[in-house]
């Protein structure tokens, strides 16, 4: 049987190593690190690593709002969102995933956009 990409990260560990660095570059990107400003960085970023453990093929853990309410009212645009999303494929690439894989996460990624972008 083939690994998931979240068994291929090394699990939780790999998970939570994806995700300080996914916030590493966001958080230094100026086009959206502003976004970030008032937000709870560590709630976020246990919120963001269930959800890659998801996305990843790892156990469903996500327990907050939906992708919709828990981005409305912060007016995403489709640039920013694939702004980010460039960001996670990044994260991917240096934890060294393989590109077909990649591209897998991406697409799942990419279905939350109606959900995520609001102008």
């Amino acid at each position: 049987m083939l690994a998931t990409i979240y068994e291929q990260l090394g699990g939780e560990v790999g998970i939570a190593q994806a995700v300080d660095i996914f916030y590493e570059l966001v958080l230094e990107d100026e086009r959206i690190n502003y976004l970030f400003e008032k937000t709870d960085m560590a709630k976020l970023k246990r919120h963001q690593a269930a959800f890659l453990t998801f996305a990843t093929g790892g156990p469903n853990k996500y327990t907050g709002q939906s992708m919709q309410a828990a981005h409305k009212g912060l007016h995403i645009t489709q640039e920013q969102f694939q702004v980010v999303a460039s960001h996670l494929a990044s994260t991917l690439k240096v934890l060294h995933v393989q590109d077909h894989l990649i591209e897998q996460v991406i697409q799942t990624v990419a279905q939350l956009e109606k959900d995520i972008v609001s102008r």
